[in-house]
């Protein structure tokens, strides 16, 4: 099998068998997938990773068995992954990036992109983060982060630790594909339009928990053509601005890169989609979102979270929160 790789601009089920997985865990050094106010320990936010690459390159992979274990290790359970966030100070992922793009590509935060024939041709992307120490004064350059939890006191899990860096976003990377239905621009923060680059932090866990929720829907009989996210990636800064009774958690899993507000949006309106067919767009919608959660946990325990489902306002439609924090969770009209 013969594979190439082109390094792009800046910018721009485990399915396997026992066998296959423990290929990938000798050819690759076990490269991982990776209520907002209920009190659960969350699982280790695995924090994304940064933009910017160099002139496109070729580098062909030939005859070792790589793609294919490589592929197998990184889609997920949902097997729609598209990219894998690679970090300095987690060597997991590291020697295969450094592999297949040299050194630099490990010290220059940007977006590295594998093209194979596995996967019919289309990209698969290496995201390598720009450190969290980048941030000074809560904030990178002219985007504003503001503080984490965890710099404020110490945190009370693994789960709520400071993330390791961020994914950095342009105007020309911002529809780089993290999996067959996500780009890294749907993640992002509702503030500083005007400002670039923007940050951000994401979670393989959570698009791959989203890319499953999808299946499951379309499995029972729910087509889902888009499954809009409302709510990504909250900067500390931002979240703050609703923190209090009735509002945003202080603690907010968005913080973290691995909870998204959702609901499904086929035909483009912005308000969902009357997914239980009663002639209404109401909570009930966002409970079949949940149902589909249910069952996307009970096969996956490794991505247990919270779930919380909220009734549609002035200002939006009813939605389904969803997060990936590691422990069961659920609160609102469940």
């Amino acid at each position: 099998m013969t594979s190439d790789l082109n390094r792009v601009r800046p910018g721009r089920t485990q399915r396997s068998s026992a066998a296959l997985g423990a290929i990938a865990l000798a050819v690759l050094l076990a490269l991982p997938i990776g209520a907002e106010r209920a009190a659960a320990s969350p699982a280790p936010v695995y924090s994304p990773p940064a933009l910017a690459v160099s002139p496109e390159s070729t580098i062909a992979i030939t005859g070792d068995g790589l793609g294919l274990a490589f592929l197998d290790s990184l889609l997920g359970r949902s097997g729609k992954l598209r990219a894998h966030f690679v970090t300095r100070q987690r060597s997991l992922g590291l020697p295969l990036l450094q592999r297949l793009f040299g050194d630099s590509a490990v010290q220059r935060p940007g977006v590295y992109a594998w093209r194979d024939s596995l996967l019919s041709d289309r990209v698969f992307n290496f995201i390598t983060l720009r450190p969290f120490t980048d941030k000074i004064a809560g904030r990178i350059g002219g985007y504003r982060i503001g503080s984490f939890p965890s710099e404020r006191r110490h945190a009370r899990t693994e789960a709520y630790v400071n993330p390791d860096g961020f994914i950095e976003i342009t105007p020309s990377n911002i529809d780089t594909p993290v999996s067959e239905h996500f780009r890294l621009g749907d993640f992002l923060t509702h503030d500083q339009q005007d400002v670039w680059p923007k940050y951000l932090v994401l979670n393989e866990r959570l698009v791959d928990k989203l890319e499953l929720v999808i299946q499951d829907l379309n499995a029972h009989g729910i087509p889902v053509r888009h499954l809009t996210v409302m709510s990504g990636f909250r900067t500390p800064e931002y979240n703050v601005q609703g923190v209090g009774r009735g509002g945003r958690a202080k603690d907010s899993r968005h913080q973290f890169g691995d909870a998204a507000d959702v609901f499904v949006d086929n035909n483009g309106t912005g308000r969902g989609a009357d997914l239980n067919h009663d002639g209404r767009i109401d909570y009930r919608d966002a409970r079949v979102v949940l149902q589909a959660v249910n069952r996307v946990e009970a096969a996956h325990p490794e991505l247990a979270g919270g779930c919380g489902v909220y009734r549609g306002t002035r200002a939006h439609g009813p939605f389904t929160h969803i997060d990936a924090r590691g422990t069961r969770a659920r609160w609102g009209l469940v």
